[in-house]
């Protein structure tokens, strides 16, 4: 064998050396048990978006009731018709995460023409999640560190000039939220910056318990996301619903971590060896 060969064989087989072990490492970081605290088989966070006024006027009692806290996602303009609820709401333990400043999302939804994510550059979506961030700051006194999706989409631009924004949700924030998403999260495996959110809007008790059970078996990270808090409408979560829910989560014997994205996902950072 001339040296030529013998150089290229060795290349080859540290090659193959080193993609044997990356598999490896990869089945043990998407086959390892992830230990939830304190016993629990699943995490569980209830998430809700735009601000709007049902969150802070029905939603806020109806949580406090239970002893259990949320997430929302806020358009800043919208907390000023409720700014003494939204500080009250924030002082009190419930998260603020950012959700642009004015709710940019593809423009063929016509109520999005003007603002459509297709019509965006970088440096335009980067001004609506810095400016949200400094409004919230200014109207509620909290940092916020997570961050949700306009409508789930995470691509600005049109054609070859599309680009997904995931990396500057990234550089911001702990937690970039998805919206209709199927599945809940893997804990050791899944990317905080693109974490997966399953609509309540409209489902049923048995049906979001029905998802905790699936997500319980894998020992998930599941993250609702919904819109009003009231009685059935377009793009609610219901009270009957949720008093029941909460009730489920809240038993000892169904082993729910129930807190906000914030805490989850900071929980499962300090875990994971990938950061």
């Amino acid at each position: 064998m001339n040296k030529a060969r013998f150089l290229k064989c060795v290349f080859l087989l540290a090659c193959a050396g080193l993609l044997a072990r990356r598999s490896e490492l990869l089945a043990q970081t998407t086959k390892a048990a992830f230990h939830w605290p304190d016993g629990k088989r699943v995490a569980v966070s209830l998430s809700f978006d735009d601000a709007r006024a049902s969150q802070v006027d029905v939603g806020v009692p109806l949580f406090d009731r239970y002893a259990a806290k949320v997430t929302f996602f806020v358009n800043p303009p919208n907390m000023k018709n409720r700014l003494a609820a939204w500080k009250k709401a924030a002082s009190n333990g419930y998260e603020i995460g950012n959700h642009t400043t004015s709710h940019p999302c593809t423009g063929n939804f016509a109520w999005s023409r003007d603002n459509a994510l297709e019509n965006y550059t970088p440096a335009m979506i980067e001004q609506q999640m810095d400016g949200a961030n400094a409004e919230i700051l200014r109207l509620v006194g909290v940092k916020a560190v997570t961050f949700a999706y306009p409508c789930g989409q995470k691509f600005i631009g049109r054609g070859v000039a599309a680009q997904s924004y995931v990396p500057l949700v990234a550089g911001r924030f702990l937690v970039g939220r998805g919206f209709r998403d199927e599945a809940a999260n893997d804990a050791m495996f899944c990317d905080l910056s693109q974490v997966l959110g399953v609509e309540s809007d409209g489902m049923s008790f048995d049906q979001m318990k029905s998802a905790v059970v699936a997500a319980a078996q894998e020992g998930r990270w599941l993250v609702f996301a919904g819109h009003e808090i009231g009685a059935p409408g377009n793009q609610t979560t219901l009270v009957s619903t949720l008093e029941q829910f909460l009730s489920y989560v809240k038993d000892p014997a169904n082993g729910v971590w129930l807190d906000t994205v914030e805490r989850v996902a900071s929980y499962i950072h300090a875990r994971r060896s990938d950061k």
